[in-house]
């Protein structure tokens, strides 16, 4: 089924294969393979791939651009970026993965994950539509990972595009420690409260003693009518963000 699905998909990008492939330099697509240790097969997908759409005003021969990769690409993406992160953070709830996936798809990422592979060195683009930019290039190499994403799936299939994913922008990610893990846990139980349909947390001071060099306060989270957790902190703040975290632990447990 899979294969007849490939085979469909390649008959959308019929015609022009011989003279494209010339266009765009053969060595450069052995270059790239070796990069990636990845051996094309329906070459033409990945021409396609790296062809952004400003290069069809100075090159008409190209009658489509990578545009619809890039759909395909970031729906793959974003399926592998899920996995991966339901199975390395079993006891999260939904707002934190949903949260730390958009971290690891946004177009930063895309761009330090594009930049590892140097595939601008690869992209078909009008130098006219950067002019200098640097985030106009951070747009077209972020669209063309993509979319060399969605080639890698149509020509080798879903395990070679999630080998490829994890390689070069998940496991960097984690190993550089660029993705931030949200830390407003406030925030969090908010989401949380109103997705659950509870009621809205509300946090009372419980006490607060010591010096005012050296203060501890004690809050209480009460969502409804009942206390979700006690938090303490050198400040107000950090006192509700501790009970927050305790509340949104007991939530998961309760649901569980």
């Amino acid at each position: 089924m899979f294969k007849i699905f490939r085979r469909f998909i390649s008959n959308l990008f019929p015609g022009g294969k011989q003279a494209n492939l010339l266009k765009f330099e053969r060595e450069k697509l052995v270059l790239l393979e070796k990069r990636l240790g990845i051996k094309f097969g329906q070459k033409e997908i990945f021409i396609k791939a790296l062809t952004h759409r400003s290069y069809l005003e100075i090159s008409p021969e190209f009658e489509k651009s990578n545009e619809r990769l890039e759909f395909l690409g970031d729906a793959v993406l974003g399926l592998v970026a899920a996995e991966t992160l339901f199975q390395k953070f079993p006891n999260k709830h939904e707002g934190f993965l949903t949260k730390y996936r958009s971290h690891l798809v946004d177009k930063e990422a895309l761009f330090e994950a594009a930049k590892r592979i140097n595939l601008f060195d690869f992209v078909l683009y009008d130098h006219r539509y950067v002019r200098g930019s640097e985030e106009g290039k951070k747009t077209i190499i972020a669209d063309c990972l993509e979319a060399l994403i969605g080639a890698i799936y149509l020509d080798k299939g879903l395990k070679t595009a999630e080998h490829f994913i994890v390689r070069w922008i998940i496991t960097p990610n984690f190993q550089s420690g660029d993705v931030k893990v949200d830390k407003n846990f406030k925030g969090q139980l908010l989401e949380i409260t109103h997705s659950e349909k509870l009621s809205a947390p509300k946090y009372k001071v419980v006490s607060e003693e010591g010096p005012d060099h050296d203060k501890k306060f004690v809050v209480d989270v009460i969502i409804g009518s009942e206390s979700y957790g006690i938090g303490e902190g050198k400040n107000k703040k950090s006192a509700e963000q501790e009970a927050a975290k305790i509340a949104i632990d007991k939530i998961f447990r309760n649901n569980n």
